[in-house]
């Protein structure tokens, strides 16, 4: 093990030798431990092997809740599928139970589930975004579907807005048999997908698929239709039994400093929307945006390959495009130059929120990142346009923000982006409204004070796309209790779609028989008991001091290989820039997930047992989490299968 210390990754950089995972007693353990566990007695204790299903971080750290751990093992090939499936689509079937778009969130989500993996202990997390990418990809072009939509239970619901919210809520609904229609004040559903995301991040066909997938389930639509607008809220509240308001948060903040209304000040969101809409060709000589977000580099890249045309006509200035009063002639397209653009950011550069990879790349691709600015004013022209943002240096030193004294400088630019927050549209619906543009929800994301209007998104709290479809299913769960006239379930402390043995056990006819009542002892054989298992996946996380990592060697990730796309050669570049993995990188890369918190299968228990109490359950009884158990009458508490368990499913203290 000591000996795979100093390799090379893939892309040159020395492997971490500073994770001495072979180690499981570090310096200063000889220190006596608590009373409670000094328990042995010579080498025996009366503490027994007990296997416990945990929540593995990276599910913990998900805001969509899927079961990572078990579309993984699918892809190694440690969970079977049932006859007569391939893995692919058994797997798309378990990623889907959560997210129904694991192609697009294969490409654009900034992965927390990596950053909670425990495999950073090891060497480097576990590449889980590519891996989605390619059941995703694998789906569409080999026409997947999703489950069916369940009976149906003549209830209707309302769902307020098209987006990854409204569509996931959508798509959990029709799974228990209700209907639904989705209203959307757009003519094509994907909401900030479609709107507030670049095309060459998240390709329209591939986007377009993953949503008819979810339309094909029944789901009903009605497009250009604006609630409180074009139907009131009374009108949807009287029609159906209940209303999921996902309606995002498409409208962007205006600069807050004076000047700031300059025509040549536009948000964020609307400069992509007309982007996306196709309305937008080129956009401005000298941009500067503002912010540190997702969106702010989204916004800059755009700027980048969007690039200038020398303007002979006012109506061709870019703030007239966004704001909707025209569109550019896809001729003047062949006369675009480049741009210059430029982010400004109040935090120093390294503590911006944006995706880490985000940031990389548009660097790479020319845009400069000025940290530790604030914007002071917009300074105008004659004609009421910005020439120029003066900004001023500040420090944080112990954390706040100190504005440096006489450091105020002008940038000059001919267009400001603002990508400093989002708000909602909620024109007709201003009863809702917090004060802050969004809507309060409960824990069950049910609207404040409402019995029958449940929200989700970014209408609540503007975040990532998986947060939304997070919100759905919590949603949907309490939108199903509500038209049954009960109150929503109480959510667990972990909230997750969890890996559930008896689904399993009941998936390859092993389910246990329906329990008698009888009083009795010595359960283990009888055929309505899962021997010596416990499952704490709602209420715990398997931490990564619970693992053996000394198992693990040292293996480099399956990277996606990028488009390399230079300052020279982004002009005009709308092609995608990553390249997804194949079927045998995925499963590679599958392979180096540790299962935390559930059997590896990889007979560590079985080999090191000096009494031989630990065995593999009988072939024709064996299923994903049920592969080895324990013989009480042999075993003597040593603990030695704890100490050797890789993914840290075997715990010590039966009965306690």
């Amino acid at each position: 093990m000591d000996g795979e210390r100093g390799k090379l990754n893939q892309d040159g950089s020395t492997m971490d030798d500073t994770k001495l995972t072979f180690r499981r007693y570090k310096d200063g353990d000889h220190a006596p431990r608590p009373w409670q566990e000094e328990i042995f007695t010579a080498d025996e204790s009366h503490k027994c092997p007990t296997y416990v299903h945990r929540t593995p971080p990276c599910q913990g750290s998900c805001p969509a809740g899927e079961d990572i751990r078990g579309w993984l093992n699918i892809a190694r090939g440690l969970e079977k599928p049932p006859a007569g499936m391939n893995w692919q689509e058994y797997a798309f079937f378990r990623l889907t139970e959560s997210n129904p778009f694991p192609a697009v969130m294969g490409r654009v989500c900034p992965a927390p589930c990596e950053d909670g993996c425990n495999r950073n202990e090891v060497e480097d997390h576990v590449g889980i975004n590519a891996v989605e990418q390619y059941i995703g990809d694998y789906a569409l072009e080999h026409g997947l579907k999703l489950r069916a939509a369940g009976p149906d239970t003549g209830r209707k619901v309302a769902v307020i807005g098209g987006g990854p919210a409204g569509l996931a809520c959508a798509y959990q609904l029709r799974l228990m048999g209700h209907a639904v229609t989705v209203f959307d004040s757009h003519s094509e559903l994907g909401g900030m997908m479609r709107y507030g995301i670049p095309g060459y991040r998240t390709p329209r066909d591939v986007l377009d698929g993953e949503i008819k997938r979810i339309l094909d389930l029944g789901v009903a639509t009605r497009m250009k239709t604006k609630v409180g607008v074009d139907v009131t809220m009374a009108e949807l509240e009287a029609e159906f039994d209940a209303v999921f308001l996902g309606l995002g948060a498409q409208s962007g903040q205006a600069l807050p400093v004076p000047g700031g209304d300059a025509s040549n000040c536009i948000s964020g969101i609307a400069f992509l929307e007309a982007f996306n809409d196709g309305r937008l060709k080129h956009g401005a000589q000298r941009v500067l945006v503002i912010g540190g977000g997702d969106t702010a580099m989204d916004v800059a890249a755009v700027a980048r390959r969007l690039g200038h045309v020398t303007q002979s006509h006012e109506k061709d200035r870019p703030e007239y495009v966004v704001l909707g009063q025209t569109a550019h002639d896809v001729a003047s397209v062949a006369t675009r130059q480049g741009a210059d653009v430029t982010v400004v950011y109040r935090r120093p550069v390294d503590k911006m929120p944006a995706a880490k990879m985000e940031i990389e790349h548009v660097t790479q691709e020319g845009v400069k990142i000025r940290g530790s600015l604030i914007p002071v004013e917009a300074i105008k022209g004659p004609d009421g346009r910005a020439t120029a943002l003066r900004v001023a240096e500040v420090d944080w030193t112990g954390g706040k923000m100190t504005v440096k004294e006489g450091s105020e400088f002008d940038m000059p630019c001919d267009l400001i982006v603002a990508a400093i927050g989002q708000v909602g549209d909620l024109s007709g619906m201003e009863t809702l409204d917090n004060g802050k543009g969004l809507i309060n929800a409960d824990k069950f994301y049910r609207a404040t004070g409402r019995a029958n209007l449940f929200v989700g998104g970014d209408i609540v709290k503007p975040h990532l796309l998986t947060t939304a479809i997070g919100h759905a299913s919590v949603a949907a769960e309490g939108i199903s209790h509500f038209m049954s006239g009960n109150e929503p379930a109480r959510r667990p402390k972990v909230d997750k779609h969890h890996f559930s043995l008896l689904e399993k056990l009941r998936e390859v006819s092993l389910e246990p028989t329906e329990y008698d009542h009888i009083q009795a002892r010595g359960t283990c054989d009888a055929p309505y008991a899962v021997h010596n298992y416990e499952d704490r996946s709602s209420v715990e996380i398997a931490p990564a001091d619970q693992l053996f990592l000394g198992h693990f060697k040292f293996e480099a990730r399956n990277k996606r290989q990028e488009k390399h796309i230079g300052p020279e050669a982004v002009l005009g570049h709308f092609g995608e820039r990553i390249q997804g993995l194949s079927e045998d990188e995925a499963k590679s890369e599958a392979d180096r997930c540790m299962s935390c918190g559930l059997c590896l299968e990889c007979d560590n228990c079985v080999i090191y047992c000096p009494q031989d109490a630990v065995h593999r359950v009988a072939k024709d009884k064996r299923t994903m989490g049920r592969y080895v158990e324990t013989d009480y009458d042999r075993c003597i508490g040593c603990h030695i299968c704890a100490d050797v368990c890789p993914s840290g499913y075997i715990q010590m203290g039966l009965g306690e």
